[in-house]
């Protein structure tokens, strides 16, 4: 009766803070996909440049992600020390390194973007529209990395229904400025990278606009303190290593299907953007994981800490299944969506199987990630990751050169070695480790 009890108690934690985590994180591939969706009709080498655009500006973006999820887990530990002045302080010293963070960035991108583009080899159609993306898109990077890094602090607040809201009106002013700017003004391509650097903005303000409140209510600082923004910094060092090794992986298979051809890219291009909506619902289980383990283990409660992740995996494997499924069955109604080229459709059709079969793993993965994560765990991570890259490398860049079907499989492979090192690691009290900060 009493395990009956603590299993409900952990699902409501779960529902409450996954439910509103979902909706938050789907913006990011929503927007993606809908500028797929917008500018596929322009034409395939259009969505090839896109396709190789966005994924060098992800991953210029994304290498920072540690902005959100080593502000989740720090701010959740104060939160369960009951020590609230300092979660919202953590925050704000995280949002300062974003700002700090954004500045090389933004000039890398636009002083560098045709060498970037010329990297993953894109044909001589698709590198002008790629460049054009990438410049264009290179001026929302800071409001990209204010967003990460005060989705964190709301986060590890325990607060999933602000990034929520904010994320619904992004997305929905995204995809009407798209339309407005690419078909009504007609700015092509150059218009769907304009109307999402606006809405990236909009929803930075939103934040920063609930930040400022929250620090008022507090008594946080909320100028720059050099201390804290190296703290801040130091402690995501792991998490960095850990993503940039992560982006190598998607950023190999980008290189990879480049190399096949636009339709090949194209279809890469839409397989991936699916896939990344459905990875970003699986991280939704994984969000509340970096909440809740964070303050059981502020808290120092360790069994409550090892209960939740049980009950979270269960949930990861559950929703990996279901997801794989909905990716199957919906191909009808989407793929038109996407795309009007048989021949893209066509490679699409095994392509999405293999991304549909391999859901179930993702779920577990994707949980686990949020459980030592949210831990504090980062240096496991960095090195767990680092090891599936080697492993993963070779086997894409000769085996996955053969044709996209070939490549999938080596990124469910990657999958898959992830899942073993991650397993592994749950399985030892090595990263239950507790307290207000991780010492």
């Amino acid at each position: 009766m009493r395990s009956t009890s603590r299993t409900a108690r952990h699902d409501r934690e779960i529902l409450v803070l996954a439910l509103p985590a979902f909706g938050a994180l789907i913006a990011e591939p929503l927007f993606l996909m809908a500028d797929s969706a917008i500018v596929g009709h322009l034409g395939t080498a259009q969505l090839a440049g896109l396709g190789v655009a966005a994924a060098l500006l992800t991953t210029l973006v994304n290498v920072f992600v540690f902005l959100a999820y080593a502000t989740t887990a720090a701010v959740a530990r104060r939160v369960g020390s009951g020590d609230r002045r300092a979660a919202v302080q953590q925050g704000i010293d995280g949002i300062w390194l974003a700002l700090v963070l954004s500045v090389p960035v933004v000039l890398a991108a636009l002083l560098l973007a045709p060498e970037l583009i010329g990297v993953f080899g894109a044909s001589p159609t698709a590198t002008p529209y790629a460049v054009t993306y990438l410049r264009i898109s290179a001026l929302g990077i800071p409001a990209m990395l204010i967003v990460l890094a005060a989705t964190g602090v709301l986060r590890g607040l325990q607060d999933t229904r602000t990034p929520l809201v904010v994320a619904v009106a992004g997305f929905s002013a995204n995809l009407a400025l798209n339309l407005v700017l690419v078909y009504g003004v007609h700015l092509g391509i150059a218009g769907s990278a304009l109307g999402t650097v606006l809405a990236q903005w909009g929803m930075a303000a939103a934040y920063l606009g609930v930040v400022v409140r929250g620090a008022r209510r507090t008594g946080a600082r909320l100028r720059p303190d050099p201390d804290g923004i190296k703290a801040c910094a130091t402690a995501g060092t792991p998490l960095l290593i850990r993503t940039l090794s992560l982006r190598a992986v998607l950023l190999i298979a980008t290189a990879v299907a480049a190399r096949l051809g636009n339709t090949a890219m194209a279809a890469e291009q839409i397989a991936m953007s699916l896939w990344s909506f459905l990875a970003f619902a699986l991280d939704a289980i994984a969000i509340a994981g970096q909440a809740i383990i964070g303050r059981y283990l502020g808290a120092e409660d360790r069994a409550g800490a090892r209960d939740a992740t049980r009950r979270m995996v269960q949930w990861g494997i559950g929703a990996g299944v279901v997801l794989g499924g909905l990716l199957l069955l919906a191909r009808p109604l989407y793929l038109p969506l996407f795309t009007s080229d048989p021949a893209v459709q066509r490679q699409l059709g095994s392509v999405l199987l293999i991304a549909a079969l391999g859901q179930p793993v993702c779920g577990v993965v994707f949980v686990l990630d949020g459980v030592l994560m949210g831990a504090g765990d980062g240096p496991y991570l960095a090195w767990a990751m680092v090891a599936t890259l080697a492993a993963y490398a070779p086997v894409a860049l000769t085996v996955g050169s053969g044709s996209l079907n070939a490549l999938w499989g080596a990124i469910t492979l990657c999958m898959v070695v992830r899942l073993l090192f991650l397993t592994l690691r749950a399985r030892t009290g090595a990263w239950l480790v507790t307290g207000a900060v991780r010492a």
